[in-house]
């Protein structure tokens, strides 16, 4: 029997989470620390959640300062990169770039021999594709031009409790018994439950790999943001009435998200400016490789239901 045959032979990689404080970071710690030696890479380590912070090793360091990264990866044997910067300000995307090269840069001197980055759906030819999610894709690039193997999983809306984008349609929900309705909720969308999401990076630690990839993943419908709501307010026994009009733009929908929910209007309207660009999965080649099938929308809106505090 090899060391590769051996059933514990995976508890010796060395996995790094970056964003191990973020939703899907802090979702993803927990469920494979049972097979691998985890580290977390964070700016403040307070912010780690306390079950599992003696349980991993923790790392204090930056993505946006190159010289905190040595450290952080030396050992390591496959890191993901669940790090975005919608909240750095006006110029989040060159600040996206400046930190995914410096990763690149520092995964390639620590010997790291795959990286795994969770990206937004999105058509890289469509000339209106939002800055945010442009960004988002750059970012991909930047990893897949590397020598490093990486994996790039791009997904829309991710639907659970404490995402953005499910807190942004529940607070809506909820709150507005009507909803004066811009275009962007008209726009089709293929989401991904939580659970979904976290098997799919998950199976990507050891999915057998000859090159870069970039999958799509998704639920297994497609939707609109209009049909979420509905589809939550269905849930919650709610009657809610949409009326669609067509000149809201990103930045007063932002303004008017402002009122009526958590996020700030900044991240909202780099939010919203995403929401006008069809996110479906044009390539299902995912659903052929990964072991892993996603559930339906209905079931992911069902199950984020049940798991509201």
């Amino acid at each position: 029997m090899t060391s590769e045959d051996h059933p514990d032979s995976n508890r010796q990689k060395t996995v790094l989470v970056t964003g191990a404080t973020g939703y899907v970071g802090s979702r993803l710690v927990p469920r494979i620390l049972p097979h691998y030696q985890v580290r977390c890479l964070v700016r403040d380590p307070s912010g780690l959640d306390d079950a599992i912070r003696d349980q991993v090793e923790v790392v204090q360091g930056d993505v946006m300062h190159s010289h905190t990264l040595a450290k952080c990866l030396q050992g390591v044997d496959v890191a993901f990169y669940l790090i975005h910067g919608m909240g750095y300000g006006a110029d989040f995307q060159k600040k996206d770039r400046l930190a995914a090269e410096n990763f690149v840069a520092a995964a390639k001197a620590a010997g790291v021999s795959r990286i795994i980055y969770l990206g937004g759906l999105g058509d890289d030819d469509d000339p209106g594709l939002s800055p945010h999610l442009r960004s988002r894709h750059e970012v991909g690039q930047i990893f897949l031009a590397s020598d490093i193997p990486t994996i790039e999983l791009r997904a829309s809306v991710v639907l659970g409790p404490g995402s953005l984008s499910y807190e942004l349609i529940r607070s809506l929900t909820q709150r507005l018994p009507m909803m004066i309705c811009p275009k962007w909720l008209a726009t089709p969308t293929q989401p991904i439950a939580t659970e979904d999401a976290l098997a799919y990076l998950q199976e990507s630690i050891e999915l057998p790999l000859e090159q870069s990839e970039v999958f799509e993943i998704g639920s297994q419908d497609v939707v609109t943001y209009g049909g979420l709501i509905k589809m939550y307010a269905k849930e919650r026994n709610l009657t809610r009435v949409l009326i669609s009009v067509p000149l809201l733009t990103p930045y007063l929908s932002s303004l008017w998200l402002g009122l009526v929910t958590p996020t700030s209007a900044e991240v909202g309207r780099h939010l919203i400016e995403g929401l006008r660009n069809p996110t479906v999965v044009r390539d299902d080649k995912a659903r052929k490789i990964f072991s892993h099938q996603p559930m339906t929308t209905q079931e992911a809106i069902h199950q984020a239901v049940l798991q509201e505090a």
